[in-house]
């Protein structure tokens, strides 16, 4: 305590910004990595039938990485001797630098967020083949092999075709009923 209080007010200043800053910051990983960060800790949520801006500059994470870096970074340019003005102007470069990263990465992140949920009108139009024969004129169910949305998937599949479509027969999808059947007729 001795050291803090024989320092002058401009260097306290940073310090304080870097310390106070830093244990939040820890604090906030910490809760990351043991799933704090999930539910009513989680301040940087976006509300599901939010369908504003995916990219978020101002948030609690990206404050907590600005004072840090601004308060460490201000003491490196205090110890380097430099001028106050200098010291702030560099201070506030690296605080949003590292927002700016940050901001960037979350939203990046965001982006790679997957739902899996398969949803079945994509397959419309799509080239497959018969895996299990399927009945004329909507008589059986049977299977096919169609690549949908990346992936090679069996999906059961009906046909108003005159007559049955035999396993391996190349098809198209014409359509998809409400639950989920594909009805598929061959390609030509």
């Amino acid at each position: 305590m001795e050291w803090y209080s024989s320092l002058e007010l401009f260097p306290k200043i940073f310090w304080s910004i870097a310390l106070l800053g830093s244990l939040v910051f820890i604090l906030v990983i910490i809760t990351t990595f043991i799933g704090g960060d999930s539910g009513d800790l989680d301040t940087d949520a976006e509300i599901d039938a939010d369908t504003g801006i995916g990219f978020q500059f101002i948030t609690f994470k990206n404050l907590i990485g600005f004072f840090t870096l601004f308060g460490w970074t201000g003491i490196a340019c205090i110890d380097a001797g430099l001028s106050k003005p200098i010291t702030i102007i560099i201070a506030l470069l690296a605080g949003l630098i590292m927002m700016s990263i940050m901001a960037a990465m979350f939203y990046y992140m965001r982006k790679l967020n997957d739902s899996g949920t398969l949803v079945y009108k994509n397959a419309i139009g799509g080239v497959g083949e018969v895996y299990l024969t399927i009945g004329a004129k909507r008589s059986s169910i049977g299977k096919a092999h169609i690549r949908i949305q990346g992936a090679l998937r069996e999906l059961e599949a009906l046909t108003d075709a005159e007559t049955d479509l035999k396993s391996g027969t190349v098809i198209t999808v014409k359509s998809v009923t409400k639950n989920g059947i594909l009805i598929v007729e061959q390609l030509n």
